[in-house]
């Protein structure tokens, strides 16, 4: 586990930077690292110490997927360790006094990638400059800086010290800045300067944007302000490697920060590995660039169809291991009703509780996971993994074993007991029960599962239509009410803690299919979309209150659990199938990848939570952690 402490052992010189310590252009490791750096036992994490050198190479989808970097190399103010447990990383650490007022430590001496002091500095710019700059953020503050509406008072005592002074207070601040998307309340002011009207002259600035083709100095600031694309080479870095690909389009290189603020217990400046590769590839080469042994280290790109390729070509000789982590989203396929379907027939049965459950009683799990998966994935309805406290087994099982007796029992019940001379049911109004579910059509699992599906709800009298569309397309359509029912994956965040945010598991958010006019009418305080009219839904919203408001985090875990309880008993997403197999390639001579993990995007960032900072090659099979 990292700690604090001083690092015992002397540093060991990086040997891809002694050429430019030697002359001058980079001071010696002790002079590059903060006072105290972040200390990482390697031993305690279950690792090995590494050593320097190397270059791994991964492969990319889009040029726009640089912004990997930032994900995977996982530094942050706060981080998650393993356990999604929360801790100081940039932060020398943190002091919080009633939930609501904040004092961030900072690393006396820590730098920028170039060298230059970051300090509250930094900070202040962010807060002063940048986010309550009108020109530059129309809209403010972001949500986790605004709970209940209020924003803080924001002190800088000194260069290592930031104070975030709420009247109320704010659960999400330091979960937000965990997050694989960190929204880097920091900025390199003295970089950014360069480009803002308060700091630079307007003839300069003319000159600057006329250079580039922009309209405005705000657009000139938010063009090189771009902290998680990854894509300018000029913008100082915390994370553990640097862009330094000048105008690049299918590879891009991303070399050591020398000024890195992690350390091991043995006195190596990580990360151990000097570069990362990113090459472009199309999505459907990745599979088959992977089995070529072009890449150390893939997951994006692979889906559990192509396991079988990836391990025939490891057993005829490939250097690489095929790892199977497990997926982090609640559901790989997940079933939305939309309760705010335009069609006012639909609409109402969508909403009776007992026509979601009767649906979910009439899927056969068992044999979409067989035939999909291997047998390989968990079966059920969507809830949250095991790794969450709030995770209940019964909560798995509840209305999503399969019960076509139930079902047809459920349905009888509402009155749908007509029925066409091919068996399919009959709404009171006389048209055939027919659930047309449009997909991405990105998936193929997708379609093979719903053609599953629609042999076992016929037999309860329920037809089953696929359509198929442009992502795009989907989710707008989704949005406006004109969709019955889509296919998407589960809630991204498939293990809650009791400080996460419930937004997405509340109507709070158009993007959850289920309910996107109740999410569209808090997005925009009432301008748009409809209230929430169910009980169920309107509980929801009375618990996101109740953990905005707690006084404890046992407060908000016990909202938590009543959620993810309500969403188990009121099925307002049809899980099919979770913790289906994520494939994992590793290289044979890569180290410190662990054989076992949890492939997710929040909270863990995927590779990100396992830093890849400490992933060093070596000569040798059997790379990855046992």
């Amino acid at each position: 586990m990292p700690g604090q402490a001083a690092a015992q052992a002397a540093y060991q010189p990086v040997p891809a930077l002694a050429e430019k310590v030697a002359d001058g252009t980079l001071p010696p490791m002790a002079e590059r690292l903060p006072t105290v750096p972040l200390v990482v036992d390697m031993a305690a994490a279950g690792k090995e110490t590494g050593v320097y050198g190397g270059t791994a190479t991964t492969l990319i989808g889009r040029r726009k997927d640089t912004r990997q970097m930032t994900v995977y190399g996982y530094a942050r103010l706060m981080g998650y360790d393993t356990d999604y447990n929360l801790q100081p990383d940039i932060l020398q650490g943190v002091d919080v006094e009633d939930g609501r007022r904040f004092t961030l430590h900072l690393r006396p001496g820590h730098k920028w990638s170039d060298g230059v002091p970051f300090t509250s500095e930094d900070f202040r710019y962010y807060w002063e400059d940048v986010v309550n700059n009108p020109d530059l953020t129309p809209a403010g503050p972001e949500p986790f800086l605004r709970p209940q509406g209020e924003l803080p008072t924001v002190t800088f005592p000194d260069a290592e010290t930031v104070v975030y002074d709420w009247p109320v207070r704010n659960p999400r601040f330091l979960e937000a800045l965990a997050q694989a998307r960190p929204p880097f309340i920091y900025r390199p002011a003295h970089y950014l300067k360069q480009y803002h009207a308060r700091y630079t002259d307007p003839a300069t600035l003319q000159a600057e944007m006329a250079e580039v083709k922009v309209a405005s100095w705000a657009a000139l600031h938010n063009k090189f302000d771009n902290m998680y694309e990854c894509d300018n080479p000029a913008i100082p870095t915390l994370q553990p490697w640097k862009l330094v690909t000048e105008g690049g389009k299918s590879r891009f290189l991303f070399e050591r920060n020398p000024y890195f603020h992690r350390v091991d217990s043995e006195g190596h400046q990580l990360p151990y590995i000097d570069t990362v590769e990113m090459l472009v590839a199309s999505g459907g080469l990745v599979a088959t660039k992977a089995n070529a042994g072009e890449t150390q280290l893939q997951a994006r790109g692979l889906s559990f169809k192509d396991i079988s390729v990836l391990k025939k070509g490891e057993m005829d000789g490939g250097n690489y291991d095929t790892l199977l982590w497990e997926n982090g989203t609640a559901s790989q396929i997940a079933i939305y009703p939309n309760l705010n379907y335009a069609d006012p027939a639909f609409r109402t049965l969508l909403r009776d509780v007992r026509f979601r459950r009767a649906l979910s009683l009439g899927i056969d799990r068992h044999m979409v996971n067989r035939a999909l998966y291997f047998g390989l994935a968990a079966e059920g309805g969507m809830t949250v993994l095991p790794q969450s406290p709030f995770y209940r087994p019964e909560n798995l099982t509840k209305w999503a074993t399969f019960d076509p007796d139930e079902a047809n029992a459920l349905l009888d019940e509402m009155g749908l007991t007509g029925r066409t001379p091919y068996g399919i049911r009959l709404l009171p109004d006389g048209r055939p029960l027919r659930i047309v579910i449009e997909t991405a059509g990105e998936r193929s699992e997708v379609e093979d599962a719903l053609q599953i599906l629609s042999d076992t709800w016929r037999d309860i009298g329920v037809e089953l239509v696929q359509r198929p569309l442009d992502r795009d397309i989907l989710r707008n359509r989704v949005f406006a009410g004109l969709t019955m029912a889509a296919v998407w994956y589960g809630w991204d965040n498939g293990l809650p803690q009791p400080d996460t945010p419930p937004d997405f598991a509340v109507p709070q958010q158009q993007e959850f299919f289920s309910w996107p006019m109740w999410g569209q009418y808090f997005q925009t305080h009432g301008a748009a979309g409809e209230a929430p009219d169910m009980p169920a839904a309107q509980r929801l919203m009375d618990l996101a209150s109740i953990w905005e408001t707690a006084a404890t985090r046992e407060e908000r875990a016990a909202a938590w659990q009543e959620i993810v309880d309500i969403h188990a008993d009121q099925v307002f997403a049809i899980g099919l199938i979770t913790r289906a197999p994520q494939p994992i390639v590793v290289n044979h001579d890569l180290h410190n990848v662990p054989k076992e993990g949890l492939w997710a995007w929040d909270p863990g960032a995927h590779f990100g939570v396992y830093h890849p900072d400490s992933f060093f090659f070596a000569p040798g099979p059997a790379g990855a952690m046992n």
